[in-house]
């Protein structure tokens, strides 16, 4: 009988997983630099809060005849509301109903809050809810083209 010892990857002292003899990690794409991605995804959510509403308001002054009601120093209109349009798609189609909620109370509201207020109000465990928040933001970055 074949012992399943011999098929699982064994570990050194640091935790670290070892190939048996005969294995390669075999990977398509390049390491990922994790906190990298969070930090431009964050970044990004950010940017989308106020794009949303730049949007909102362009939107507003068109529906009462004002061509431009504050002064202008970029003229960037098109490349904001499609930014916007993308996130938008991105937070509606590429997440799943928990992993939207994480992102929205997370980077999406007007107060800072903690990653413990938010796994305990979704009723999740952190060892469920960091796996999950990394999901959602890699998820993130790759609708937006970020990796």
């Amino acid at each position: 009988m074949c012992s399943s010892k011999h098929i699982l990857p064994r570990a050194n002292r640091q935790g670290e997983r070892k190939l048996s003899a005969g294995q390669e990690q075999l990977s398509l794409f390049p390491p990922i630099d994790e906190r990298a991605v969070r930090h431009a995804v964050a970044k990004e959510l950010k940017a989308y809060k106020a794009l949303r509403v730049a949007a909102q308001n362009r939107k507003e002054q068109q529906e009462k005849g004002i061509d431009q009601l504050f002064p202008r120093l970029q003229s960037s209109d098109t490349k904001n509301i499609l930014k916007a349009q993308q996130i938008e798609s991105a937070l509606q189609y590429s997440l799943d109903e928990v992993e939207r909620q994480i992102i929205v109370e997370k980077y999406l509201s007007t107060s800072r809050v903690k990653d413990i207020n938010i796994y305990l109000d979704l009723g999740m465990t952190k060892d469920k809810y960091y796996p999950k928040k990394k999901d959602a933001i890699l998820q993130i970055a790759t609708a937006l083209g970020i990796i």
